[in-house]
């Protein structure tokens, strides 16, 4: 649960690196807490259900727009670990192979150390820090 708050607390923090837990365990409480209200909407008959056959959830339709920028913003972060632009996100929109790359990316270990768009979030300890420690093996 820390892990989705820590990415809620960075609401539309667009700039530095999420490490890939921090990325999934965000997915991954969303998506679980999506389903308790949509749960919670259908119990209190707040569903609305079309002609056709779809169904809208008011209460879970408010849940995603709450967790939508800060859905966006962990994304950005986490293709920020991997060196890559958040730009990069449009490539979902490349029929069938873009989310299939977007997935693969999202599940690539960062880089090690600090890139271009901060330091390595499982190694938050820069190497001016370290300077005149000996390093005991």
């Amino acid at each position: 649960m820390n892990w989705f708050l820590k990415v809620l607390k960075q609401y539309a923090d667009f700039k530095g690196r999420a490490r890939r837990k921090e990325y999934w365990m965000f997915v991954l409480i969303s998506t679980v807490i999506s389903y308790l209200i949509m749960g919670i909407d259908y119990a209190l008959n707040f569903v609305y259900t079309t002609d056709m056959g779809s169904s809208f959830y008011y209460m879970n339709s408010l849940y995603s727009l709450f967790v939508l920028i800060p859905s966006f913003a962990v994304l950005v972060r986490r293709l920020h670990d991997i060196g890559k632009s958040g730009w990069f996100f449009f490539i979902i929109f490349i029929p069938i192979v873009g989310f299939i790359w977007l997935l693969v990316l999202l599940c690539k270990n960062g880089d090690e150390g600090e890139n271009k768009y901060g330091v390595d979030p499982k190694n938050p300890v820069s190497e001016l820090d370290q300077i005149g420690f000996k390093e005991t093996t």
